[in-house]
C-alpha cells in the first residue's frame, strides 16, 4: 500500500454554508447516539437492576442481560437494511430526520418509563422494546450522518468531512459523563434513583432538537440529487449490494473489527481490570475521559492526514499498534501507578482515532455512490454484532478462565489481523466517481 496521495483531477466546489451545516448535523446525530449509548450502561448497572429489574422476578432478570448486552446491537442490522435501503432510494435526508427521531423519541420515553413497582413485567418489556427501537434509529442513522457530511464536502478531503460521524463517541461519552456527574453531585442517592436519573434522559431532547432544526434546514446532499436527477436511483439496493458490492462489503465489515474490539478494550474492560488491580473507579474512568477528550481533536486529524497519504496505509500502521500495545500496557499498569493508567488508556486510544478517524471515509469509499447508504449500513451494524457486541463478554470470560490480561491481548491480535485483511481487500479513494457525477448533472 503506497503511502503517496492520489492523483488530481478537476474538482467541484462545494457550499461552504451548507458544508459546516451538514459538518454539525451528522456530528449531533452520533453524539446523541454515544450519548445514549452511554447513559443506559450506566442505568443499568445503577438504576435499572432497583426500578425495573428487582431480584424477585427471574423473568426481568432474563429481561435485563438481553436489554444491556444483547438487543442495542441485535436490531441494529434491522435499521441498516431499513433505513440504508431507504437513503438509496428517497434519499440521505428524509431518512436521517427519520432516524433522528426514532432515536430520539425512544431515549426521551425511557425517561418518562414507571417502574416495576407501578406497572409489574409491563415496565422492563417496554424498557427493552426501546432500547430495541434505539438500536433500529441508530442502525440507520451512522451511514447517512456521514453521508450527509461527505457528500456536501470535496471528495478529495472526504477523511476530514466524515470524520463528523466518528467524533460522536467520544463527545457523547464527555457529555453523558458530565451529566451523570452533575447530577449525582447535586441530589442524593435517594433523589438520584428517584427521579433524577431520568433527567439524563430527558435532557436528550435537546440534542434531537439541535440536530433536527439542522437537518431540516438542509436540502439533500449534491451527490444524491445528482444521481435522482441522473434516473439512476437503485431499485433493489440491498441485492445489488450482495450481488455487485460483495467485495466491498466484507472490507467494510472487517474493517471495524478491530476498533470496536480495542474501543471495549480501553473503555469498558479497563474498568473492571483496572478497579481488580489497584485502581478507584474514579482514577479508571479519569484516565477513559482524559482518553477521550484528545480524541475529540485527533479524529478530525486523523481523516485530515488521511486525505494526504494513502487511507488503507496509514489506517493500516495504526492497527498495527493497536496490536502491540496491550502487551505494553497491561505490564505497565500492574504496578498500581495512576500516571502510567493515565498514559497507558491515552495511548490506546490515540491509536483507536486514527484508525476510527477515517473509517468512515473507507467504508464509503468501497461502494458506488448510488449504493454507498445501504453498503456502509450494512457494513456498520454487521460489523458491530460481531466486533463491539461481543468484545466484552469475550475479554471478561478469556480473563475468568485463564486469570491473566494474555488471552484479551491475543484477543485484540487477532482482532487487529482480522482488519488488516479488511484493508488488504479494500479500495483507495476514487473522488473522480463523484466529480464525474457533479460534473454530468451541472
Amino acid at each position: 500500500m503506497s503511502l503517496q496521495p492520489p492523483p488530481s483531477s478537476p474538482r467541484v466546489p462545494p457550499n461552504r454554508r451548507d458544508l459546516r451545516k451538514a459538518f454539525f448535523a451528522s456530528l449531533s446525530g452520533t453524539s446523541l447516539e454515544w450519548y445514549d449509548f452511554a447513559v443506559y450502561s450506566a442505568s443499568a448497572a445503577l438504576v435499572f437492576p432497583v426500578l425495573f429489574f428487582p431480584a424477585s422476578d427471574p423473568l426481568t432478570g432474563t429481561l435485563l442481560a438481553f436489554s444491556t448486552y444483547a438487543v442495542g446491537y441485535v436490531s441494529r442490522p434491522l435499521g441498516g437494511v431499513v433505513f440504508g435501503r431507504l437513503g438509496d432510494v428517497i434519499g440521505r435526508k428524509q431518512v436521517l430526520v427519520l432516524t433522528l427521531l426514532l432515536i430520539g423519541v425512544a431515549t426521551f420515553a425511557i425517561g418518562l418509563l414507571p417502574s416495576y413497582a407501578s406497572i409489574g413485567v409491563a415496565a422492563p418489556t417496554l424498557l427493552v422494546l426501546l432500547r430495541f427501537a434505539q438500536g433500529v434509529g441508530v442502525g440507520g442513522e451512522w451511514g447517512g450522518a456521514v453521508l450527509l457530511s461527505s457528500e456536501f464536502g470535496d471528495p478529495r478531503r472526504r477523511g476530514f468531512w466524515s470524520s463528523a460521524a466518528q467524533v460522536g463517541p467520544p463527545a457523547g461519552n464527555l457529555l453523558s459523563n458530565g451529566v451523570l456527574a452533575l447530577l449525582t453531585a447535586v441530589l442524593s442517592d435517594a433523589a438520584f434513583l428517584s427521579w433524577g436519573w431520568r433527567l439524563a434522559f430527558l435532557l436528550s431532547a435537546v440534542l434531537v432538537a439541535f440536530g433536527l432544526w439542522i437537518r431540516l434546514k438542509l436540502e439533500d446532499t449534491p451527490v444524491f440529487k445528482a444521481i435522482q436527477q441522473s434516473g439512476d436511483r437503485p431499485s433493489a439496493p440491498i441485492s445489488e449490494v450482495f450481488a455487485h458490492e460483495r467485495r466491498g462489503l466484507l472490507a467494510g465489515v472487517l474493517c471495524r473489527i478491530c476498533p470496536d474490539v480495542a474501543y471495549a478494550l480501553y473503555t469498558v474492560f479497563v474498568l473492571a481490570y483496572g478497579t481488580a488491580h489497584g485502581f478507584t473507579r474514579t482514577q479508571v474512568l479519569a484516565a477513559t475521559l482524559i482518553g477521550a477528550a484528545a480524541q475529540l481533536g485527533l479524529m478530525p486529524l486523523a481523516g485530515a492526514l488521511t486525505d494526504r497519504v494513502n487511507r488503507r496505509g496509514l489506517y493500516a500502521v495504526a492497527v498495527a499498534g493497536t496490536a502491540i500495545w496491550p502487551f505494553a500496557f497491561f505490564p505497565m499498569i500492574e504496578g498500581g501507578s495512576f500516571p502510567l493508567l493515565v498514559i497507558g488508556v491515552l495511548v490506546g486510544l490515540v491509536l483507536h482515532a486514527f484508525m476510527y478517524g477515517p473509517q468512515a471515509a473507507f467504508i464509503t469509499e468501497q461502494f458506488a455512490p448510488r449504493l454507498r447508504y445501504t453498503g456502509s449500513s450494512l457494513a456498520y451494524t454487521i460489523a458491530g454484532v460481531f466486533g463491539g457486541a461481543v468484545a466484552p463478554l469475550a475479554f471478561a470470560a478469556l480473563h475468568g478462565k485463564f486469570g491473566s490480561w494474555f488471552p484479551v491481548a491475543g484477543y485484540l491480535l487477532v482482532a487487529s489481523l482480522v482488519t488488516l485483511g479488511g484493508l488488504a481487500i479494500g479500495r483507495d479513494p476514487e473522488p473522480s466517481e463523484d466529480e464525474q457525477l457533479l460534473a454530468a448533472t451541472r
